[in-house]
């Protein structure tokens, strides 16, 4: 019973984490997949697979590219927006 506890708490800990992880990580993911019109497991498995030919190195795109994400609001991405008094 004892061991039945432990790796339930253990199960637990490694939901939460993993909870964390999906909230936080994968919005490149998500972003790049409304983007491009495509499923978002299809692009998790790119970077997935990007990593695994270049050895890692995909994380130096995927590490910025979530950072300017998160913080895009501090970023001034000049959207030039027409009203209806400049149409012509």
């Amino acid at each position: 019973m004892r061991h039945w506890n432990y790796t339930f708490t253990r199960m637990k800990l490694f939901r939460k984490i993993l909870f964390y992880f999906e909230l936080r990580s994968y919005g490149v993911s998500e972003w790049w997949a409304r983007k491009l019109n495509v499923r978002t497991n299809n692009v998790r498995l790119f970077f997935v697979y990007f990593s695994f030919a270049t050895l890692g190195s995909s994380l130096l795109l995927y590490l910025p590219m979530a950072f300017v994400l998160e913080h895009k609001h501090r970023f001034k991405f000049s959207k030039k927006s027409s009203t209806i008094w400049e149409l012509e």
